[in-house]
């Protein structure tokens, strides 16, 4: 599923697991539920779901090279980034964390890792905890991971390299510009690509960026982008055309790591230039005016 809400493990020590029944987490599940019903619809109904029955989701393979080139935040704790790396090695979990950002919640950091999503951590790094954190001492309740997770998004989708991108141009006086997580064999894909006309015309930058839904799709997707006509690849691909090209040297790897990184889980998922997820498919003229109302 593209949207997925979730408070699956609040202040999990790392490598413990618990299934016991936990009234509280009951609350917070149909909490969860009921403020982000209208987006979870979205996801169901405008995203595919990764990979194929019996397919398993299709994963980078790392490399120095893969990992992201973004720079630092001046506000990453160090301190904390090496706490908790220690801790997951101690751990037996094989992955790198990069940052550790504060939050509005005191003690609390939103850490990211090279080619995993972004969790929650404490000051010591002793906890990992995935999901939502919902402040509610003002009048509305606020997802405190919002803001730092388009920040991060914001940041890493700038630092690609154009050239990787498959890039369809405005064809007025740019608006605004998307980056588009996408699979050629995805409906939804498929479908936001039939409007890719409309968008244009309306001042909206297509940016596509590399994410097979299976390991099935990844020789599908490299063609795409080793063609010497990028464009007129993807959009063939799109029509359910078979694609051949020489194999060369791609992104589609990297492509993949960054979007484990920012949490992309289904297809189409988009981004706008300040970061914000804006879930799936919408239709051409929603898709504009969102784009342009979170530049």
């Amino acid at each position: 599923m593209m949207a997925q809400f979730y408070i699956s493990r609040v202040f999990m020590p790392i490598a413990q697991k618990s299934h016991d029944k936990n009234p509280f987490l009951e609350f917070i599940m149909k909490f969860s539920a009921r403020f982000t019903l209208a987006a979870l619809a979205l996801g169901v109904l405008s995203a595919c779901s990764n990979g194929a029955a019996n397919d398993s989701t299709a994963k980078p393979a790392q490399t120095s090279q893969q990992a992201s080139q973004t720079s630092t935040p001046a506000n990453n704790n160090d301190d904390v980034v090496k706490a908790l790396q220690a801790n997951l090695q101690k751990s037996g979990i094989d992955i790198t964390a990069k940052t550790a950002l504060p939050t509005d919640m005191e003690g609390i950091y939103w850490a990211t890792f090279d080619g995993a999503p972004a969790m929650f951590t404490d000051a010591k790094g002793e906890h990992l905890i995935q999901g939502q954190i919902v402040n509610i001492s003002g009048e509305h309740p606020i997802d405190i991971t919002a803001s730092i997770h388009a920040s991060v998004a914001k940041e890493a989708l700038a630092a690609v390299n154009p050239d990787e991108m498959i890039i369809f141009p405005a064809t007025t006086d740019t608006k605004a510009a998307i980056y588009v997580f996408s699979d050629p064999t995805c409906h939804y894909c498929q479908k936001l690509h039939g409007e890719i006309k409309e968008l244009n015309d309306g001042g909206l930058e297509v940016r596509y960026l590399a994410w097979p839904r299976s390991d099935h799709y990844i020789g599908l997707t490299e063609s795409i982008w080793c063609s010497s006509d990028r464009k007129d690849a993807i959009t063939r691909a799109k029509k359910g055309e078979k694609i051949s090209a020489p194999t060369c040297d791609n992104p589609v790897a990297k492509h993949m790591a960054l979007g484990h990184e920012l949490g992309v889980s289904g297809t189409p998922a988009v981004f706008t230039e300040s970061g914000v997820q804006i879930g799936g498919y919408l239709p051409a003229k929603d898709m504009i005016a969102t784009a342009i109302a979170n530049r």
